[in-house]
């Protein structure tokens, strides 16, 4: 019984004496997991991933220390204290010390405590996105319209449009700024659903079209290759197997309901159903993407819109299912899709405002240590103690030391004038004892 067990338990190859025992293979398992560990990498995107997620960290610990009152710097040992709120990984010290660009660390004139603020560079740059953003507000509307038009309902969840609030470029008071005030275009039910007031057909038009239609005018393509195909750009290293390229032209030229469209049933179960289900996914993912700023999007976040948009499907099997039109970088704590059509050598093909502006922040970053030389001098810093406010310029000196030797000239001079004083108190209590001693003789004489 017990050599049973331990049979049972035990791995023991096929030999003379197991022969006639059966070993059961298993199929490997091709699920999501499987497919994303086994993509082909772009180290292109990850690395841009790398620096934007380190981007993102800056920022919140900037808007950290905006919410401070006191000035415009804080402690480093207050800042460790932020540690897991920003998501850092190592020490608040160690990552301040790294991005001399962004961030510069000086000891306090009268504490004497090492503390930080921005620099004048990206803090300027910081204001230089703001005012894009508020200058970019006629293109945020068309592009909050465009996805209340690719909805079923034509609404959309308010908690969802702030998900993706940096993506899409909106300000983070966007229900007033843009909501409330375009009431001609946006209505607010419950003030957590927005709904498109009427349908401009105009907007009706996916960004893809474009591609489309550049493709047959140029390449002479008939209208059956290009009216429903996409652009593939498949990442180097990506292996091509056998009867792939023949499913790809099949899938190419099948026909789906595109996103601005009116919405049908689609039957699942006729022919090519599933395959068209899932090409309108892809359709309005893509179109999605290409209306963001940077062109790429969190997955978990996407997940939000499936319902809106009517796409039941596993958003991250249909993403690694097409590698060709999207990549999924897995650099952070989140796993994060790009719309590869978009880059090239990690860097945006055609790029937008806001764009320019988050890349300027993204080379301070890469800088790191080099180039420190060029850093201006450090500004003055501004210190509110029992209602006084002091200042050191570059060289370390305070505003108000002018008055030091002032007061040490003063207080000297008090000194001398003291001392004069009591040197000349003795002749004069001199005087006075003798006119006393006088006045009492001459009492004594008349009494007498």
């Amino acid at each position: 019984m017990i050599l049973v067990k331990c049979l049972r338990h035990s791995r023991i190859l096929f030999g003379p004496f197991n022969s006639c025992s059966q070993r059961r293979w298993k199929k490997p398992v091709v699920s999501a997991q499987t497919r994303l560990e086994t993509r082909s990498r772009d180290l292109k995107l990850d690395k841009l991933m790398t620096h934007i997620r380190k981007l993102k960290i800056i920022l919140n610990i900037h808007q950290l220390m905006s919410q401070r009152k006191r000035g415009p710097f804080v402690s480093v040992q207050l800042m460790s204290r932020w540690r897991n709120i920003v998501g850092l990984n190592v020490g608040m010290g160690e990552f301040l010390h790294k991005y001399q660009h962004v961030f510069e660390l000086f000891t306090h004139p009268i504490r004497r405590n090492l503390c930080c603020r921005t620099t004048r560079r990206m803090r300027d740059l910081i204001d230089e996105e703001e005012k894009t953003v508020k200058d970019y507000e006629p293109e945020l509307v068309l592009k909050i319209k465009k996805l209340l038009m690719m909805s079923k309902n034509g609404t959309l969840h308010v908690h969802a449009l702030r998900l993706i609030r940096r993506e899409l470029g909106l300000p983070e008071d966007f229900r007033d700024s843009i909501l409330r005030k375009y009431s001609k275009d946006f209505r607010l039910v419950d003030l957590e659903i927005v709904e498109l007031v009427d349908r401009d057909e105009s907007l009706a038009e996916a960004e893809i079209e474009k591609w489309r239609e550049k493709e047959y005018i140029d390449k002479w393509l008939s209208k059956f290759e290009t009216s429903y195909a996409f652009p593939i750009n498949f990442p180097t290293g990506f292996k091509i197997e056998g009867g792939y390229r023949e499913k790809l032209k099949n899938w190419q030229r099948l026909p789906y309901l595109k996103p601005y469209e009116s919405k049908e049933v689609i039957r699942v179960r006729t022919c090519g159903g599933i395959e068209r289900f899932e090409k309108r996914a892809v359709g309005i993912i893509h179109e999605l993407l290409s209306l963001t700023v940077e062109k790429m999007l969190e997955v978990e976040r996407l997940a939000h819109f499936r319902k809106d948009f009517a796409m039941e499907v596993n958003v991250r099997e249909l993403l690694l299912k097409h590698p060709g039109i999207f990549y999924i970088c897995t650099k952070g704590s989140a796993q994060t899709v790009f719309l590869r059509e978009a880059y090239s050598k990690g860097c945006l093909i055609i790029p937008n405002p806001v764009y320019v502006v988050r890349r300027k922040m993204l080379d301070l970053i890469i800088l790191g240590h080099r180039n420190t030389r060029s850093l201006e001098c450090p500004e003055k810093v501004h210190e509110e103690l029992n209602g006084l406010a002091f200042r050191t310029n570059e060289v370390g000196i305070k505003d108000g030391d002018w008055v030091i030797p002032i007061l040490d000239g003063y207080d000297q001079n008090v000194l001398e004038t003291q001392s004069e004083i009591n040197d000349s108190k003795q002749p004069f209590d001199a005087c006075e004892i003798e006119s006393c001693q006088s006045v009492c003789f001459e009492d004594e004489s008349n009494t007498s």
